[in-house]
């Protein structure tokens, strides 16, 4: 008999199927390029190669980031536009949702990018400042110059791994898979999770599931930021103790796809219930990228959902923490808590 705490099984995210050509395309091509070109020769020459630039420019983003968050006031007051902590600390958020993606994510491409983007709105910021700050020009016009050294820098290497990476499927969308074993059989797990309206027992962001017809529901969510999202879902396929099969609606708020499968483990050892979902979150990926430095990761949240499922079909509840003493939060988190109370 499987115990709770059975370790789950994590699968290799692969695309899916709809996405399968351009990805393989997009590797064929990175492998390609290396063979026949220098690192430096993909940087135009100069030694450094696109991988490395982008790397140094995520580690800068944050670094940078962590400064505006942390210490708006002092680093407003020091490039001259003044004590603006509510704008600098958003500004802050961007620069290290930008630098963790560049670091974390397998196309750096869109977050370098975004990087761009980031110094275009902050040349227009330091130039509104530049009129209205007539006692501290000097130093806000050094700070737009270096802003415009780093963009230049941005846009080089936004543009040399455009070529590098190719095209490949939409920025935003992203894809989880996860799996483990259940001390049950095919035909209870199925049963469980086809009762949709029960999925929030086990799916720690759902609030609720309201079933509408035999194949659509209407879904709410709790969202990034303490905000609720809804959307309606369809089923597209019901194979009773195999599988099943969702998409949302095409006019649904969240752009969500999935499927969950019900295979039977060996020597009859109970069911591998296997999750693959892609899904385009709102905020899109810089959204999901914020929410992870808080600790909602995608990938890890589907993965405490099976675990739920399982103790729910196992041991009939789900063990709670409730009055418990609360374990230590991330570092990151606890330095944007303290900045924010700043």
């Amino acid at each position: 008999m499987h115990t709770i705490g059975d370790t789950a099984q994590e699968y290799v995210t692969r695309p899916s199927s709809r996405s399968e050509i351009a990805p393989s395309r997009r590797h064929v091509r990175r492998r390609t390029v290396s063979t026949w070109e220098t690192p430096g020769e993909r940087m135009g020459g100069n030694g450094v190669s696109a991988e490395n630039l982008a790397k140094a420019l995520g580690w800068f983003s944050i670094a940078l980031g962590a400064a505006e968050v942390l210490a708006p006031r002092a680093l407003g007051r020091a490039l001259g536009v003044g004590s603006h902590p509510g704008l600098m600390r958003g500004l802050g958020l961007r620069e290290i949702a930008s630098g963790v993606g560049i670091l974390s994510q397998r196309r750096q491409a869109p977050w370098l990018w975004s990087r761009v983007a980031g110094d275009a709105m902050d040349l227009a910021l330091l130039g509104t400042a530049l009129k209205a700050n007539g006692n501290a020009r000097g130093r806000v016009a050094f700070a737009a110059a270096a802003v415009a050294g780093v963009a230049a820098l941005d846009y080089l290497a936004s543009q040399r791994m455009t070529e590098v990476e190719g095209t490949g499927e939409p920025v935003g969308a992203l894809h989880v898979e996860k799996g483990l074993t259940v001390a049950k059989s095919p035909e209870e797990c199925y049963a469980l999770w086809r009762d949709l309206e029960r999925l929030p027992r086990f799916m720690r962001h759902l609030e609720s599931v309201t079933v509408q017809s035999p194949t659509r529901s209407h879904w709410v969510a709790k969202g990034p930021a303490g905000f609720s999202v809804e959307w309606d879902s369809e089923i597209t396929e019901d194979t009773p103790s195999r599988a099943i099969a969702w998409r949302s609606a095409p006019d649904a708020q969240v752009v969500h796809s999935g499927v969950v499968t019900f295979e039977p483990a060996r020597a009859g050892r109970g069911t591998i219930v296997r999750v693959q979902m892609d899904y385009a979150p709102p905020g899109g990926v810089a959204g999901a990228m914020i929410a992870k430095l808080f600790g909602d990761d995608p990938q890890q949240a589907v993965l405490e959902d099976l675990r739920r499922f399982k103790q729910l079909l196992e041991a009939g509840e789900i063990p709670t923490t409730e009055g418990q003493p609360a374990g230590k939060r991330g570092v990151l988190y606890s330095l944007l808590k303290k900045g924010h109370q700043r």
